[in-house]
């Protein structure tokens, strides 16, 4: 290096081309590279499903989920709005059933733990309500 240059380097993993990242969030949306949603979303195979889901968690129904299981991720998250609820039993024993390993807490801890995972290489789905959802 030559007196004056500053250095730089990437330090973060090589993420593939195209995979969606969550690049901001508020209470009433979150956006992923240029483009803000303003409801729920659902990400999956690299396809952000766009309206996604119910408004609040307790409308959660197996019909919001029938987009995982053709190809079942290796890890569900479920980002339930301000606070960590679960949904009803009925789901998630179809996505035990389903061998679908799940994971629910608040949609902005989420958020930042689906790009964690993504840019590890793992295989990892999300649906997410907006962050001010409530129960």
């Amino acid at each position: 290096m030559f007196e004056g240059e500053s250095f730089r380097a990437d330090v973060s993993p090589d993420v593939l081309q195209g995979t969606p990242l969550i690049r901001a969030y508020g209470d009433d949306y979150f956006k992923i590279a240029y483009t803000r949603y303003t409801s729920g979303i659902s990400i999956h195979q690299n396809n952000v499903i766009t309206d996604w889901g119910p408004e609040r968690l307790k409308q959660l129904r197996l019909q919001h989920l029938q987009h995982l299981f053709d190809q079942p991720p290796e890890l569900l998250l479920i980002g339930t709005g301000r606070q960590t609820y679960f949904p009803d039993e009925d789901v998630l024993s179809v996505l035990a059933d389903k061998h679908i390993a799940f994971e629910c807490m608040d949609s902005r801890s989420a958020a930042r733990t689906y790009n964690i995972l993504v840019t590890e290489g793992r295989v990892v789905s999300v649906g997410f309500l907006l962050p001010n959802a409530r129960n």
